[in-house]
């Protein structure tokens, strides 16, 4: 049997305060252009549709759209709710959707398979949606809420139901968890830390026993055990510590014997990200820049100084620039900005400020000017308590 394996789309989700409602449609039509073209059974969601809990109309049509362009080609959708989607706005309607062959599982007492058949024999797709350790441990009977105990006590119960399904039934789970070794993972500043309820990390043994397990939350394509428990990453980049990475989809191919192979598509690159490093007058000077004109940009400025309005000058050149980062002489300085301001007061560490930003203290005339606007501000607050 031939399926999708997606997750991630974070459908709302903004970079930098730059909106991606529409490069994430057309990672929707390409979507459907691959189901169609590779023969695609079922498309597998594993959590986190959406960027937040109330996710704007805008997010929610695109999901309905693609839903709707999935079941008009009449391929079966599963969908598990993540940790940044509202389960029970999610799971509105799912028993109405899955006569139509959307089948979203978000409550965690649903331990029942979507179950599939091919030329070979049946299929049970455990879909086991994002646990928080302290909402759903009494629910699935964990011994206490943590993220290995929950998700342990959950595949128990899907252990349980394989068990009687009929022989020869091959195993797909769907969960939304961190899967493997933090040493060993790769990691992005785009997922949300879910470490709340002890160590977030569950081993790759805990789900022995499945075919293949479909995983949601990490942002990359990686394996955490060969190819029979992986994660397909997001469809587009979050973050600029995506910026190097292949965003794709993985198709799953389950053999009679219930062995697995993967193969990976890449998802259409909307606009890519990178992170740049420079002087001012370089970036905005060298042909060699040129081929970052149309990027979103990560920019870094080396210059000694604090350089005159930066970002509008990038931005004559770079449209793309989000995110602007002065590196000075004083970021050399021996210990954190935090223990450099220490024992300060404001008006210290308004001086210091002044310092590390031009490499050079304030002059006498500055200083005054300074005082003044600290004084002006604690009278103004004095006034505004006398007046209450």
């Amino acid at each position: 049997m031939r399926f999708l394996h997606t997750s991630d789309w974070h459908l709302g989700r903004s970079l930098h305060g730059q909106p991606l409602l529409d490069a994430q449609g057309r990672f929707v039509d390409f979507l459907v252009e691959v189901v169609l073209d590779q023969g695609i059974e079922a498309v597998l969601v594993a959590g986190d549709l959406y960027d937040r809990a109330i996710p704007p109309v805008e997010a929610v049509e695109l999901f309905d759209d693609a839903l709707r362009r999935l079941v008009g080609l009449g391929v079966p959708v599963v969908v598990i709710s993540g940790n940044h989607d509202s389960a029970s706005r999610l799971g509105f309607a799912a028993d109405l959707l899955s006569i139509a062959g959307v089948h979203i599982r978000t409550d965690p007492a649903d331990a029942s398979p979507v179950l599939f058949a091919d030329a070979h024999g049946p299929v049970a797709v455990y879909p086991v949606p994002y646990l928080e350790p302290e909402l759903a441990w009494t629910t699935v009977g964990a011994e206490a809420p943590r993220h290995d105990a929950v998700l342990h006590a959950a595949m128990a119960r899907v252990r349980a139901d394989a068990s009687m399904q009929p022989s020869g039934t091959r195993t797909v789970v769907l969960a939304h968890a961190f899967v493997g070794n933090i040493a060993e993972a790769e990691l992005s500043a785009s997922e949300r830390d879910i470490t709340v309820g002890g160590s977030a990390i569950v081993p790759a043994a805990m789900f022995d026993g499945a075919h293949y397990v479909a995983l949601g939350h990490l942002h990359g394509f990686q394996r955490p055990l060969a190819d029979r428990v992986a994660y397909s990453g997001s469809p587009l980049a979050y973050s600029f510590s995506e910026a190097r990475a292949t965003k794709s989809v993985t198709i799953v191919e389950l053999a009679a014997d219930g062995s697995v192979s993967l193969e990976r598509i890449s998802c259409p690159v909307d606009r890519p990200l990178a992170c740049v490093s420079g002087t001012l007058a370089a970036l905005l000077t060298d042909a060699s820049w040129s081929k970052y004109e149309h990027h979103w940009l990560s920019v870094t400025l080396t210059d000694a100084e604090v350089p005159t309005e930066p970002m509008g000058r990038l931005r004559e050149r770079f449209s793309g620039v989000l995110q602007l980062t002065v590196t000075t002489r004083s970021s050399a300085v021996d210990g954190s900005y935090g223990e450099r301001l220490a024992g300060l007061d404001d008006l210290g560490t308004a001086e210091q400020f002044v310092k590390d930003m031009r490499d050079r203290p304030a002059t006498t005339d500055e200083r005054d000017l300074l005082r003044e606007a600290f004084e002006a501000l604690r009278v103004g607050a004095l006034q505004v308590e006398a007046a209450r």
